[in-house]
């Protein structure tokens, strides 16, 4: 019986030109080089007879039924993302793409980016444009306050310090 899971909500279309260009590159290795030299390994362990008890052949074909999961996701999210390659019209507003610096009430600051799902990495700053904080952050300017509020947390105040395009 297989387990039903509720669908999960769409993310966000956008992503930058970084972004895309590394998610090409992955499908590019994944098809060219990666999915050539897993082949060539199950057609080897396949020619060694028995299949069934053979370790190689079986991790060979669970390695490819992994790549082309992964060669099919990027395929068809690549069709429909929109590249967002240049900074808005507003550059002192906050918009997808922007570095945001932000301070709090002991004056700490972070930064952070506004990308795509696809692009996330919390070592890099990098937050998705549906994560609730960028969503509180679209069209502030340098000087507004945004309260996040936090389970089990008191709210955390924070003003934007600096807006940056690059």
């Amino acid at each position: 019986m297989a387990r039903w899971r509720p669908a999960q909500p769409k993310s966000s279309p956008y992503i930058t030109l970084e972004g895309y260009e590394r998610l090409n590159n992955e499908l590019k290795y994944l098809w060219k080089v990666k999915r050539p030299e897993v082949t060539q390994a199950v057609k080897e362990a396949a020619a060694q007879g028995d299949r069934s008890e053979n370790a190689e052949y079986i991790y060979g074909k669970k390695q490819l039924r992994e790549i082309d999961r992964r060669v099919r996701y990027l395929s068809k999210r690549l069709e429909h993302i929109k590249v967002v390659d240049r900074a808005p019209d507003d550059t002192s507003r906050i918009f997808f793409g922007a570095w945001v610096t932000l301070a709090d009430e002991d004056d700490n600051t972070r930064r952070y980016r506004i990308v795509g799902a696809d692009e996330i990495d919390p070592a890099k700053g990098y937050i998705s444009i549906d994560a609730p904080l960028a969503r509180q952050l679209l069209k502030k300017q340098v000087g507004d306050d945004v309260t996040i509020e936090r389970v089990d947390q008191d709210e955390l105040w924070l003003e934007v310090v600096a807006i940056e395009y690059k």
